[in-house]
């Protein structure tokens, strides 16, 4: 009795196509991690990323939360996107625009609801307890605009 060790004919095919589609995944993923920074850092009075290099706590409490909360909703289109390669990707890519966009949107909305003031706020070297507000509402939002994608 012989034990056949050998691999199915197309397992290094499909191998190489796997990983092929996690890497371009991977870049639209991070294509939309930075249109989603520089969508909340472009909307956010203040320069965000130059706060958060100097290290204003708001900046930085409110800059890791939006992260977050567009983590979410990239996660989600992706994970939302099927079909073929090419059709998940672009799926992904739209969904996820689609969904920075209503993050952006909603975040602002609230902040003016709640009428924080939230330049001066970042821009303060001393830490605000209404940052964390902001922080649980763009992880808040981002949640709920992550699953209306799902």
């Amino acid at each position: 009795m012989t034990t056949n060790l050998a691999l199915d004919p197309g397992f290094g095919s499909a191998l190489v196509q796997g990983l092929g589609a996690i890497a371009l995944y991977a870049i639209v993923g991070l294509i939309l991690m930075v249109v989603g920074f520089y969508a909340i850092d472009w909307t956010t009075p203040g320069k965000l990323s130059t706060l958060v290099r100097t290290g204003a706590p708001n900046a930085v409490i409110v800059t890791a939360a939006g992260l977050v909360s567009m983590a979410f909703i990239v996660v989600i289109a992706i994970y939302n996107a099927g079909g073929k390669l090419a059709e998940g990707l672009l799926t992904g890519l739209i969904y996820g625009l689609a969904g920075i966009i209503v993050q952006v949107i909603a975040v602002r909305l609230l902040e003016w609801v709640t009428r924080l003031e939230i330049g001066s706020m970042i821009e303060s070297d001393r830490f605000a307890p209404a940052s964390v507000v902001v922080a649980a509402a763009h992880v808040a939002l981002g949640l709920v605009v992550a699953v209306a994608i799902f």
